[in-house]
């Protein structure tokens, strides 16, 4: 048998140094379960504390958009480069390799279009049969669950991704949709980002995000995305107990899309999850390397932007 008497040197019993617990480098997540901090240890960058999150779930509601037309072509190239995929179930299954090992976030609400009938109200005008919009009416607000928590294991996602609609028309919904969601992840350590949507009746504000984001985050989201404002980000971040990471949104200049990123960084950001401002760029990889650059790598704008023309002539 192993360690009978005379078999070993005296014993190391470290009886002067007490245990340390150990802590954790994710804002507000120090409390959690094993697994759930192991997953989310995988989407952000232990050492620098943000990830680079690459979103390319556009599709789940408006189809094949620019840039996304064939995956395989225009995603697979990028993912050797962020932290984490988010997207949904079909491309997943469909497209990513199995063996890629790179964390997944996966979209887990959904069920409307971007074509979905502005109204259910059907009247005449000028005589002749139409369909008429409500005022403030938001078909994209309808959302329901999209994956149950067995199909979320299945496929090995660490993050599951809820959109919310705070001050919409369907604010209960989506909220009633991101707390089931938490209360079953929370089952099997999978985490859940709040993804703050922006409809017609919602503001792009930072009294807005404020809300919206510790909204969220008070009903159990482990990770919230949202919106960068140009002025009063740090008080968003500041007031969020859990990570922000900030959504690329409509494509922009190449130079505006790396301050923006900075930007967030410095003022509390956990990183990013862009999509359109590196798939729809002139030189995606450059791209994704140059945020890369200055998520993880401390550089400047300028400097980013250095990389990315510098890496784009080489191509």
């Amino acid at each position: 048998m192993a360690d009978l008497d005379g078999t070993q040197g005296d014993k190391e019993f470290y009886t002067d140094t007490p245990q340390e617990p150990p802590g954790f480098f994710l804002k507000g997540s120090h409390q959690y379960d094993w697994g759930l901090k192991n997953r989310l240890s995988r989407v952000f960058n232990p050492e620098t504390g943000r990830t680079i999150m690459l979103a390319f779930d556009h599709g789940y509601f408006m189809g094949p958009t620019t840039g996304l037309e064939r995956v395989d072509q225009t995603i697979l190239p990028l993912e050797p480069h962020c932290d984490c995929l988010m997207l949904t179930r079909g491309i997943q299954r469909s497209i990513i390799p199995a063996s890629t090992g790179k964390a997944i976030a996966l979209r887990a609400s959904g069920g409307t279009s971007m074509v979905s009938p502005m109204d259910e109200w059907e009247g005449e005008l000028d005589g002749k049969p139409a369909r008429l919009a409500r005022p403030g009416y938001e078909p994209l607000s309808f959302e329901d669950t999209a994956v149950d928590i067995e199909e979320a294991i299945r496929l090995n996602a660490s993050v599951l991704a809820v959109q919310v609609f705070i001050g919409g028309q369907h604010e209960r919904r989506s909220l009633q949709n991101l707390t089931r969601t938490i209360d079953a992840a929370n089952r099997y350590g999978i985490a859940v980002m709040g993804v703050v949507a922006v409809g017609r009746s919602m503001e792009r504000t930072p009294k807005y995000f404020r809300m919206a984001t510790r909204i969220m985050a008070e009903l159990g989201a482990h990770i919230i995305k949202c919106y960068h404002t140009e002025e009063e980000f740090e008080t968003i971040t500041s007031c969020c107990p859990v990570p922000i990471v900030i959504a690329g949104g409509k494509k922009r200049p190449e130079r505006d899309a790396l301050q923006m990123a900075y930007d967030a960084c410095r003022q509390g950001a956990s990183g990013v999850d862009m999509g359109r401002n590196i798939f729809q760029s002139a030189a995606p990889v450059p791209m994704m390397k140059a945020v890369r650059g200055v998520v993880h790598g401390g550089m400047s704008p300028d400097e980013a932007f250095d990389l990315y023309r510098s890496l784009q002539d080489e191509a």
